[in-house]
Order: C-alpha cells, then structure tokens, then sequence
C-alpha cells in the first residue's frame, strides 16, 4: 500500500533539541541574574530544573503540556521568594525564543523539500517548538502538538488525530521519528507505518516489540526510499 501522507516528529530528529534547552535555561538564569537576583540564588539552573520535574511528577494531568508545566515553575521559584505574581510572560518570551533557536541537521532541510514537493507532511509533537519561528513552517500542512490535542505520544489518539487532519488512512501515513517508544511504538499501535530516524546506528530494542518497517541513518536516506518507491511501478 503505497504512503500517502507522513507524520514527523521533531526535536532530535530534524534537529538536536539539547543544545537549544541548555541555552534557553541559560538566558532565563541570566535575565534572573539581572533583574531578580535573590530568585536567581534561589533557584540557579539545576535547581530551576528539578523543581520542574517535581512539578512534573505532581502534576501528572499535565503530562501533555510542557509550555504550562514550565510556567508553573517559574510561578512556583517566585511564590518561593515571596513575589507574586512572577513575571511569567516576560520569561516565557526569554525561554522560548532561545529554545527555538535551534540548528537543523545538514540532511534535514533538503530532506523537507524533496519530501513535501510530494507527499503532505504534519509534524507531530510532544515538546512545544515553533516551526514559524524556527523558519520551516512552509514545509508543514498541519501541525499536531500534544499540548493543543491533550495527550501525548505514544498515546495512539494523537496519532489518530494527525491521520484525520490529514485525511488519510492509518495505514497509508508514514510516522517518522527518533524515538523508539514515544515514536515507533506510538505510531506502529496506532497502525501507521513507522520510520526510524537512527542517527547513532543504534540496536532495535528487542524489549519493544517488532522493529519498524525502516531504519534509516538521515532524512535524505528517507526522502531516497520515499521517491524510489514512487517511481516503482
């Protein structure tokens, strides 16, 4: 059955997302530093970054929702030192920006372009980044997050969700990603067909059942496989 459509996740597959965190909670500290000092000695990086998981395991109804998981913290370091209410906007700005600002994989723009000349593509996500500000937006006819949907991957729904955007059938969507549960497993339940985006060359991890339909080292390998099969008869 030939694909019709694909799906694409996107932080470590288009890009690498560490570097963007680490320079997002950078400026957050630095803007702290400067315009609230005893909240940045309070709360230094590592800190800021346990509170979140803190309130991240409290608070497990927001298991889909990173943006307000984030704000909380900030609302929750500032309440802390007995400021309220906490300058959430403002440092919102500040963290998102920077945690857009990300560099893409040589592969993956060419990879984009060959890909949505002809097949429709929704990206699909769990983190929160901006394909307007990142400057890809173009590429996408849809864009399916797990915040605006209310579950995340590898819950099937948000699967299922993305295949009726796109109006096609499961079974003719290509789910691409790096992540072997939250990507292929997600997707593989959900009955798309999967595509890993293994940079490492990394083992299938056998405690999670069959392995995907492909394995590929780029997103040129997949835009290759995508137009040969096009081209078959």
């Amino acid at each position: 059955m030939r694909i019709l459509a694909l799906t694409l996740d996107l932080d470590d597959t288009l890009w690498p997302v560490q570097p963007a965190l680490v320079r997002a909670d950078l400026a957050v500290d630095a803007w702290l530093q400067q315009h609230y000092p005893d909240v940045a000695r309070a709360w230094p990086i590592t800190a800021m970054r346990e509170l979140r998981n803190q309130v991240a395991s409290e608070r497990l109804d927001l298991a889909h929702d990173f943006t307000t998981q984030r704000q909380l913290t900030l609302q929750h370091a500032f309440a802390a030192c007995g400021i309220s209410p906490a300058p959430v906007d403002a440092l919102w700005e500040i963290y998102f920006a920077a945690r857009n600002s990300v560099e893409l994989y040589p592969d993956s723009l060419p990879a984009l372009r060959r890909i949505t000349a002809r097949w429709p593509l929704a990206s699909l996500t769990n983190g929160n980044a901006d394909l307007q500000r990142i400057g890809i937006h173009a590429h996408f006819t849809h864009h399916i997050c797990a915040r605006d949907s209310g579950v995340a991957k590898p819950d099937p729904r948000i699967f299922r969700a993305a295949a009726e955007r796109l109006g096609v059938a499961p079974a003719q969507i290509l789910h691409v990603g790096d992540d072997p549960a939250m990507d292929m497993v997600g997707a593989r339940e959900a009955g798309l067909r999967t595509a890993w985006i293994n940079r490492a060359g990394a083992p299938w991890p056998l405690e999670l059942g069959p392995a995907p339909e492909l394995d590929l080292r780029d997103m040129n390998a997949l835009a290759d496989w995508l137009e040969a099969q096009h081209a078959a008869p």
